[in-house]
């Protein structure tokens, strides 16, 4: 990887990283590439990058999708939730959203990981139940107090809506 994008994470801000990375464009696989190693620090900063530049379905993350879902659940909480917000974004075929799903459900169970993995791990699992309506009983049996209650009050709210919406819909 080029030193150039190692120094932009490492010592400019967000709106300057975001105007290097539309400056050099060739810097995307780099950063994606970098997003998936577990570098202290400048991993975790370039996959924040990458779910901040990318368009939803963005073709660019495409041929990425495999490597993110195979490092995600060996990375820290704050990586592991840059890599959901990137896979959020995009549409996954069914292998990848069994996996998604799969992920998700083990981070959402581990009560000490950071409310803001938790909460993104949360959003996999609703994303996949969209498609795949006959998972909400699934989910709602994930949606036990103890798993609710070990999140921020912030957090509590956002899933407890989701949960609300879940219930209120007529899914199964």
């Amino acid at each position: 990887m080029s030193k150039t994008l190692r120094s932009v994470l490492i010592r400019r801000r967000k709106s300057e990283m975001v105007e290097f990375m539309n400056n050099h464009p060739g810097s995307f696989d780099q950063a994606i590439e970098l997003a998936l190693e577990n570098e202290e620090n400048l991993s975790w900063r370039s996959a924040w990058l990458v779910a901040g530049i990318i368009n939803k379905n963005d073709p660019r993350v495409r041929p990425f999708i495999q490597k993110i879902i195979n490092v995600l659940p060996d990375r820290n909480d704050g990586h592991q939730r840059e890599l959901l917000k990137i896979l959020l974004k995009m549409d996954l075929n069914e292998d990848f959203e069994s996996l998604l799903f799969d992920i998700s459900v083990t981070i959402w169970e581990q009560v000490r990981k950071q409310s803001s993995v938790r909460y993104y791990a949360f959003q996999g699992m609703m994303k996949v139940v969209e498609k795949y309506p006959e998972l909400k009983n699934e989910i709602l049996s994930l949606t036990q107090p103890h798993f609710v209650n070990a999140l921020s009050p912030g957090v509590r709210k956002g899933v407890l809506k989701g949960i609300n919406e879940l219930t209120s819909q007529n899914l199964s």
